[in-house]
């Protein structure tokens, strides 16, 4: 059907093609992550899980997103016209409901051709059997997936990859010993090796994510796991497959934060660093944010789906992605395999057509040429701090206005002044995405509007999201289960707006 190299070709293709400078990084200075979902479509004839994997298939980009900055709580705004979570992941979901919003449009007002069909309930609908949707990141999503092990021979946390020594996937490799001390996440911006970089990096440091583009793939790296902190799964994949081999010394770090009150981590010296499987709140500069991980709210769409609350009012089925494929980048099969799927097994007593698919999980051996390691590549010796890009970028594959770029959680170039005015919104905020779905709502006959809409009176966001009955029941379900019961809610004067 496709390939995670063709899946990332497409991403990296779109964005660097089809999307204007306004809001891509400064060359030299500043770099960013990339996501987005690809709709895959069969021949109408098959289903695409049961299609033949050497059969022709369409991909086509429909949500692009790109960012790596959040808001502290002290700045979130009970008018939903902020974004309070501008990670890639995230600014290509919302991309996304909005992608789905404009289809449902076609379906239900407009009578056009569409990604939906009519379900059997009066004023639902569902995906065609033919399409499924597969998720992008350049990078790891940040958490519980970017705990992961590291070797003894690594030291530089963003060489590209070769190839894992656990289910044959991806992993990086260096051949300098020294300085294990430095082995932190590119993620982690208090690691010393993240304060190294920020200042200008060594070409010692350099020197192995730039040999590795003069390497020819040559074999599995088979690290000997005996003393590391890792899963019991994970040691048993790696036990004595190589003794006396490559080490587990330490993991990649995540900056995102265990939930106040929750376990916490042990903060040890090497492997023993971190605990596995918590849920985590995404770092901010000094003010905490109420943002959970990307790996945490991965998760629960692969439970709940992607489509969120208001959505569900339209749909019979939420809508799950197939498949998540990740950019080259330090990358663990079973560590992604433990944060977004793993997690969420043995949920019960979920509502009718929602549950816990299997998720694909795959990395491509393509890098993305704005990541923070291609940056460093480039920039060698150069000085100068290499920093984050502020502005996040959201792209929809909408006929008005499908770009969106945002700094801050508002339209770049918003002032103090002109915040909180109809012009100073993005149009993937929670308000704008909830005008959207009122339009959707008001554009129907109250003959073809959703039974769930239509027998009570609702008029704040938050009452929409919570008439959202089965959304609601499933969301219940997964919050019973640990580590999701200490999920960070928002209070519900957040939801008030109309």
């Amino acid at each position: 059907m496709w390939t995670a190299d063709e899946i990332a070709q497409l991403c990296y293709a779109h964005y660097s093609v089809k999307l204007p400078k306004q809001g891509k990084p400064e060359p030299n200075r500043e770099w960013t992550l990339l996501a987005a979902v690809v709709k895959i479509q069969s021949p109408a004839d098959q289903a695409c899980d049961t299609i033949d994997k050497d059969m022709q298939v369409t991909k086509e980009v429909v949500s692009i997103g790109t960012g790596t900055k959040c808001i502290g709580q002290s700045k979130m705004r009970k008018s939903g016209d902020i974004l309070n979570d501008s990670h890639a992941e995230i600014i290509a979901r919302r991309s996304f409901q909005r992608y789905l919003l404009h289809q449902l449009h076609l379906a239900a007002v407009l009578e056009e051709d569409s990604i939906f069909v009519p379900g059997t309930q009066r004023g639902l609908w569902k995906l065609r059997p033919e399409l499924s949707f597969v998720f992008f990141s350049s990078h790891t999503p940040c958490g519980d997936a970017s705990i992961i092990p590291m070797l003894e021979s690594e030291e530089q946390p963003c060489c590209p990859v070769i190839r894992n020594w656990a289910n044959n996937s991806p992993v990086e490799r260096s051949d300098n010993l020294e300085d294990s001390k430095n082995k932190m996440s590119c993620e982690d911006p208090d690691s010393p090796v993240a304060k190294k970089m920020k200042l200008g990096t060594p070409a010692r440091v350099l020197s192995n994510c730039m040999a590795y583009h003069r390497m020819q793939e040559s074999g599995t790296i088979e690290p000997d796991v005996s003393s590391s902190n890792l899963t019991k799964e994970e040691q048993d994949t790696g036990n004595g497959i190589a003794p006396g081999s490559f080490k587990v010394v330490d993991v990649y770090r995540t900056g995102a934060k265990c939930v106040p009150g929750e376990t916490e981590d042990l903060r040890k010296p090497g492997a023993a660093y971190h605990e596995v499987g918590l849920l985590r709140v995404k770092p901010g500069r000094g003010d905490r944010t109420c943002s959970m991980s990307c790996s945490d709210k991965m998760a629960r769409w692969n439970v709940l789906g992607c489509q969120g609350a208001l959505l569900m009012h339209f749909l019979e089925k939420p809508i799950y992605l197939s498949a998540v494929v990740i950019g080259k980048c330090p990358y663990s099969q079973e560590a992604m395999r433990r944060a977004l799927t793993g997690r969420c097994q043995g949920v019960s007593a979920l509502p009718r057509g929602f549950g816990v698919p299997e998720l694909k999980l795959e990395q491509s051996g393509l890098l993305f040429e704005q990541s923070r390691c291609a940056m460093q590549m480039q920039r060698a010796d150069r000085p100068g701090r290499l920093v984050p890009c502020g502005a996040a970028i959201s792209w929809s594959a909408v006929p008005e206005h499908p770009l969106d770029v945002t700094a801050n959680g508002f339209p770049q170039g918003t002032t103090k002044k002109g915040a909180g005015s109809p012009r100073a919104r993005s149009r993937i905020s929670k308000v704008e995405l909830f005008r959207s779905f009122q339009k959707l709502l008001s554009s129907l006959p109250e003959d073809k509007q959703p039974d769930s809409v239509r027998v009570q009176k609702l008029d704040t966001y938050q009452e929409y999201k919570e008439a959202a009955s089965a959304y609601q029941e499933a969301w219940s379900a997964l919050r019973r289960k640990q580590p999701f019961a200490s999920w960070i809610r928002n209070p519900p004067d957040y939801h008030q707006f109309k």
